[in-house]
């Protein structure tokens, strides 16, 4: 099993961050689309607006992380059978994946915080309000918020296409790399 990503495959921490990273992001979403459902009085509001903020700070430890380790990792090579155009846009999706991740989790804080109060994670642990712009800021970084959870819903929806594609029409292990840590040899066509 490898623990560091290598030419042929990706490791196990990488696979890790990608996956928790990807079910918490899904349920953010999950959850802030039950969230705006909600009224400030229904007895759930506090409630899952603590754990959305508290799963957004996860996923922006996480996303520091994981651009740290990539940043400081060798990277599977493409496969043979990729055409140029399927890696380059694989590359400006990930790009994109990043700073939308980073744009959202900046974002979700501003909101947290507009009032100048701090985001409250555990009992006595507190992210500080550091950043409070005017008074509409709320709305205004709301908006940011929502129209980056879009774009990255509908890029989450063509990066699980393209997976699919790889792994049942061009029989490459593309999907593999991302589920199993060993070394898979390469298939083509």
């Amino acid at each position: 099993m490898n623990i560091f990503d290598t030419d042929k495959s990706f490791g196990i921490i990488t696979i890790l961050l990608h996956w928790i990273m990807a079910f918490l992001i899904i349920g953010l979403f999950a959850l802030g689309a039950y969230m705006v459902t909600l009224t400030y009085y229904d007895p759930w509001y506090n409630g899952a607006l603590w754990w959305h903020d508290f799963l957004g700070m996860v996923v922006f430890g996480l996303l520091i992380i994981r651009i740290a380790w990539m940043l400081n990792n060798t990277h599977p090579t493409p496969l043979t059978s990729y055409k140029k155009i399927e890696i380059t846009a694989a590359k400006y999706a990930h790009i994109l994946f990043y700073i939308l991740l980073l744009i959202i989790c900046i974002s979700g804080y501003l909101i947290s915080t507009a009032k100048g109060a701090g985001i409250e994670i555990f009992n006595g642990f507190n992210i500080p309000s550091l950043i409070t712009l005017r008074e509409t800021q709320a709305d205004v970084v709301g908006k940011i918020h929502e129209i980056a959870v879009y774009i990255l819903l509908a890029l989450f929806i063509v990066h699980v296409t393209a997976a699919l594609k790889h792994h049942y029409f061009d029989k490459d292990i593309t999907l593999v790399r991302i589920l199993n840590p060993m070394k898979p040899k390469e298939k083509t066509k």
